[in-house]
């Protein structure tokens, strides 16, 4: 285990120690050297670096943790001590939290015994993150793989985690996980299907998964999840336009013939960009209103001896007025007019 230094001369000797990273690397002009043998050397000094990588950080995430509790403890409250270490050593605060949650996730995994200290080596970082953020079930398979020394990638980690997502869903039905456990469908469909339809209420599951168990191959378990996005997408932006909730229309009949006419991704897109269209049309008011106070504001504070500050808002009155007008192209050929009404209904 390593030591923190707590003196110079700790330091000193601390830098002093050999840092196993003299690599014999291929030239790259030797001929000689099969293709294979060349990029075997070259995976071998990445693994090594990538391996050193994480638990460096993992170690700078302890070490600026520490700094944060000390300042919390003893500073002066507002986290400048913290925050001038690290400018000091250009990090970046962000950066910094996420070496903090590195260390945090490390420590996590080690103090739970899921993990032995020596099998930390066995992981990529991208790795060792991605396993810091998964069910505790999928850190377990993930440690129990890199403890008997297998190497751990993030594609590994993602395999282990698609396959727990597939067998452990209630949402997935009966006959797709038999068939994803004799090999037949593979997880990584099904991971996705299941992200898919946890957004959606129950009363609309049951079709999409009615369909999966009539036709469990991996072309419906791609449409339904395709289905299910646009389904959530669909819900969601209903949800958020005003013209629809403000108007007589029965969301879920029109969901329902937009299934049957198999045009439910248009249907979502056209809700979709209506939500965008009323978010837009709010946020032009609230600036063309900002606008024309400041305008008001700066007339006020301008006359004959700044002709070009009343330049300047003479410039803009097109776009202050009731009438707004933009040009839409460089030429001014084509000119876009809206009129802004505002009424208490």
């Amino acid at each position: 285990m390593v030591q923190i230094p707590e003196s110079t001369a700790e330091l000193a000797a601390v830098l002093e120690q050999p840092v196993d990273l003299n690599f014999q690397l291929p030239d790259p002009e030797d001929e000689e050297i099969l293709e294979y043998d060349f990029q075997q050397q070259l995976d071998n000094a990445w693994v090594v670096c990538d391996r050193f990588d994480l638990q460096t950080e993992i170690w700078r995430g302890r070490i600026l943790r520490i700094v944060r509790d000390r300042e919390k403890k003893g500073g002066e409250g507002r986290g400048t001590g913290f925050l001038n270490w690290l400018k000091t050593r250009e990090i970046s605060k962000s950066q910094a939290y996420s070496l903090i949650e590195l260390a945090n996730s490390a420590d996590t995994l080690l103090a739970e015994g899921k993990l032995d200290p020596d099998a930390i080596r066995n992981f990529s970082k991208r790795a060792f993150v991605e396993t810091a953020k998964s069910p505790p079930e999928v850190q377990q398979m993930v440690s129990d793989a890199a403890q008997k020394g297998d190497r751990i990638t993030r594609r590994e980690v993602k395999q282990l985690s698609d396959e727990w997502t597939a067998m452990s869903s209630d949402l997935i039905p009966e006959e797709v996980k038999e068939k994803s456990a004799g090999g037949s469908m593979p997880a990584r469909y099904l991971a996705p299907l299941v992200k898919e339809m946890e957004k959606l209420p129950e009363t609309h599951l049951k079709p999409l998964q009615n369909e999966i168990a009539a036709s469990p191959d991996v072309d419906t378990v791609k449409q339904v999840t395709a289905d299910a996005r646009y389904l959530a997408k669909y819900l969601d932006a209903a949800a958020q336009v005003q013209t629809i909730s403000q108007s007589s229309l029965d969301m879920e009949i029109a969901l329902e013939e937009a299934l049957r006419l198999d045009c439910l991704n248009t249907a979502a897109d056209v809700v979709k960009q209506a939500s965008v269209l009323e978010q837009t049309i709010g946020k032009l008011y609230t600036t063309w209103k900002r606008l024309g106070n400041l305008s008001d504001r700066l007339y006020v504070d301008t006359g004959a001896s700044t002709p070009q500050l009343r330049s300047l808002l003479s410039c803009i009155e097109s776009l202050t007025g009731e009438i707004i007008e933009v040009p839409l192209d460089e030429t001014g050929e084509q000119i876009i007019r809206l009129k802004v009404i505002t009424e208490n209904l």
